[in-house]
């Protein structure tokens, strides 16, 4: 076993969207995270499907059995974190929110991941990464001129304001656990990581360097020098040669007379557009290999682990068939690694159970009775 977190217990309730995400980086980087699964109804989804989902252990549960929400509660008294993505007052509910579980043991973290927040008029409500994303002030500069916002996908709102925030803050909460022997709560809400994201266009706004007006700012396309051109072949490049001399190499290698300082910016972008269709997007990445002309290809997902430089580093590995990220950040003592395949609902709840004190009487009873589930065949589960 290796990472930073080794020795540390997560319990995960299962979530979806971002909070399986950081039960994934906290696994990724040595912590032993059990997942708690519903009991599972029919025929499962293949575990290989689930990437997020690898590295853990899974105990199956009906917590809206009172002997199943007991079970959680006991697991508690030896765990460091437990992490769920309930609306607010539903773990509560289910006799497993914070003063539950936190009774059973004074040093635990419980971190909690919603979208609005535990507290606040939005936090009973429903929503996705655009609402987030949007309430915080982030949606509103994405997109072209003259053009309604464009999402950005689920990344910045679900897994960076979400999931990084939640796993960010219970590893400072158990930091400072080691020193008060007290556990806390943790409160991440992807509205506020959102809007952390946006410290430094607020930098900008009080310095007059931003405008509200889409695509008219140096970072979101309203600069010739910084934006996506498409190539010969249909594909496209993405030009950040914000600094003076990284955009002097950029005209130095392309022979092209692009002076910035006297070209009106519309003439300039229609040049640079002219230019770039002259040649192949792998043509492009031929010149400009190794310079800090600050051009790189725009590639695709599944493109971006057969890059010679994502090769090099080993930024992508493949779990039972599947190409993902590899474990990030990189340690030079103790590297994190996938710990193990994604499980099926219940594959490990008799192994769990029994290693956290459970006697064979008390999980036999749990399963009989519907409380707990245990996938069938190997007992010890499925990835391994």
């Amino acid at each position: 076993m290796s990472g930073p977190l080794t020795g540390v217990r997560v319990l995960e309730l299962r979530g979806i969207g971002p909070l399986p995400f950081a039960g994934m980086l906290l696994s990724d980087l040595g912590a032993d995270v059990v997942r708690i699964d519903r009991v599972p109804g029919g025929q499962q989804r293949d575990p290989a499907e689930d990437a997020p989902g690898r590295g853990r252990r899974s105990v199956a549960l009906n917590l809206k059995d009172p002997a199943a929400a007991e079970v959680v509660r006991r697991l508690c008294a030896d765990a460091d974190v437990l992490i769920e993505g309930f609306r607010p007052g539903v773990a509560e509910r289910l006799g497993v929110g914070p003063q539950d579980c936190m009774a059973r043991n004074e040093r635990l973290v419980y971190g909690r991941m919603t979208g609005w927040g535990q507290e606040g008029p939005l936090s009973r409500s429903a929503g996705h990464d655009i609402n987030y994303i949007a309430l915080a002030g982030v949606l509103h500069g994405i997109g072209r001129a003259g053009e309604p916002p464009v999402p950005p996908l689920n990344l910045i709102g679900d897994y960076g304001g979400g999931g990084l925030l939640l796993a960010f803050g219970v590893v400072c909460a158990l930091l400072e656990a080691r020193s008060s022997g007290r556990g806390q709560v943790v409160d991440a809400a992807m509205v506020d990581g959102a809007a952390l994201f946006t410290t430094v266009l607020h930098e900008l706004i009080a310095g007059g360097g931003w405008t509200e007006r889409r695509g008219a700012n140096i970072l979101d396309g309203g600069t010739p020098w910084y934006d996506c051109y498409e190539t010969a072949d249909g594909r496209y490049v993405a030009v950040g040669a914000l600094e003076q001399r990284f955009y002097d190499e950029l005209t130095r290698l392309t022979g092209a007379d692009l002076p910035r300082e006297t070209m009106e910016p519309t003439e300039l972008r229609g040049r640079l557009r002219t230019l770039f269709r002259q040649r192949t997007q792998g043509e492009w990445c031929a010149l400009f290999d190794g310079t800090d002309a600050c051009c790189a290809p725009v590639l695709a997902p599944t493109e971006a682990p057969g890059h010679p430089h994502n090769l090099a580093r080993d930024s992508y590995v493949t779990v039972d068939g599947i190409v993902q990220p590899a474990p990030a950040p990189r340690f030079s003592r103790t590297p994190g690694a996938v710990r193990r395949s994604p499980a099926k609902a219940g594959a490990h709840t008799r192994e769990v159970l029994a290693e956290r004190g459970f006697t064979a009487a008390e999980i036999s009873g749990l399963v009989a009775n519907g409380a707990a589930a245990q996938w069938p065949g190997d007992e010890a589960g499925a990835g391994k």
